[in-house]
């Protein structure tokens, strides 16, 4: 068994970002409560449960994408020949299975919110990939329920917050508008507009955290993420080409640790805003070896 390709085809880089969509998720939750309420064996269930949600996702995407790798990317783990698609399948199936038990073990509410983003994630990898305006909305709902799945660490919470996760749903948009022009190319007006949700969301952000009394920190952990996402996808914009895109995807994806410990600062916890920045480095150097896209 070639256990390096188990790896390479969960997106591991990527997978420390959902890690942090938890964080950022429970982080929300303390908005209007205490983090004396967090149950901290909860949170590493959370955390377990969406590393088996998006690795699986990632998986069944190569899956029902394999006849159209054989040909744009054959060195990909499936075509290539470095694991099998019966034991994709197999090993897909565990993944999400896994995520939606290990979820459980915080909270029924969690199992049911792990079960729909795994639905989330195969409607996506199956249909929503192949439509231009639904594809990305649904590829944000799957971050959405992330975020929401690591509110429910307070179960109360996600009837106060829910439509934050509306949020990451614009920006995983922008990012899925952007992916669309990755091998052929981009188109400019597309780029534009997934910069307007980008702004939108950076703004939201600003916004809570003028609410909440931290708008200095919070400023801090935006800017920055503003800065990450924009100086690629500005070059994009300026010469859209294939490689450009690439990059600006790639940023985007990197950086959703960036936009979290921006939902984690908005809630004046600056040491685990701190700590969820801390992943960046980590997916960074797990992207030098892994895919990204």
């Amino acid at each position: 068994m070639n256990i390096k390709s188990y790896i390479q085809i969960t997106r591991p880089a990527n997978v420390i970002t959902a890690v942090s969509d938890i964080l950022a998720g429970v982080a929300i939750a303390v908005f209007s409560f205490s983090y004396e309420e967090v149950n901290i064996t909860g949170v590493l269930f959370l955390c377990l449960a969406t590393m088996g949600l998006y690795g699986g996702g990632i998986v069944f995407n190569d899956i029902f994408d394999l006849e159209l790798d054989r040909i744009e990317r054959p060195e990909r783990v499936i075509p290539s020949g470095k694991i099998s698609k019966t034991n994709a399948v197999i090993y897909g199936s565990f993944l999400l299975i896994s995520g939606i038990s290990a979820a459980w073990f915080n909270s029924p509410l969690s199992a049911i919110i792990a079960a729909l983003v795994a639905a989330c994630a195969l409607v996506y990898d199956k249909y929503g990939k192949h439509h231009s305006f639904f594809g990305p909305i649904n590829m944000g709902l799957c971050r959405g329920g992330n975020l929401i799945l690591g509110m429910s660490i307070i179960e109360r919470s996600i009837e106060q917050w829910w439509f934050i996760g509306l949020l990451p749903v614009c920006y995983i948009a922008a990012i899925t508008m952007i992916s669309r022009g990755e091998v052929h190319g981009g188109n400019k007006n597309t780029l534009y507009f997934a910069a307007f949700l980008y702004i939108m969301v950076s703004t939201a952000q600003l916004y809570f955290s003028y609410q909440l009394n931290n708008l200095p920190v919070a400023a801090a952990f935006v800017v920055l993420h503003i800065y990450l996402i924009f100086k690629p996808l500005l070059a994009a914009i300026a010469n859209p080409i294939g490689p450009n895109i690439g990059k600006a995807v790639k940023a985007g994806v990197l950086s959703l640790i960036v936009m979290n410990a921006a939902w984690v600062s908005v809630s004046g916890n600056i040491l685990l805003a701190l700590v969820v920045l801390c992943l960046l480095p980590v997916s960074i150097w797990l992207a030098r070896f892994f895919a990204v896209t």
